[in-house]
């Protein structure tokens, strides 16, 4: 997949031939899960969905956000314990 094709066929994804792939059933792009699954019909297709997939996707969407700010807040963490490790190095140093 290269940043001139466009890459969003469903022969150019990891999982396109994977057994166990869950399939889109609007645009036949594969995932690995369900939560990718609701994401992507959520952002692709929102003006098709049903009540039960808007759901599902509201949910993903949700746990998606949360995930994402756990990491930002680690990430912060770590950033600032290394600033005062190199600050207390320099100090003594």
């Amino acid at each position: 997949m290269t940043a001139t094709d466009g890459g969003d066929s469903a022969d150019d994804l990891e999982y396109a031939d994977a057994p166990d792939a869950v399939v889109c059933e609007y645009c036949g792009a594969p995932f690995a899960d369900e939560e990718l699954r609701a994401l992507h019909r959520g952002h692709a297709h929102s003006d098709a969905l049903t009540d039960d997939q808007r759901a599902a996707f509201e949910a993903a969407y949700q746990d998606e956000q949360a995930e994402i700010r756990q990491f930002r807040l680690k990430a912060l963490g770590l950033l600032v314990l290394l600033y005062f490790v190199f600050l207390m190095g320099y100090a003594l140093v």
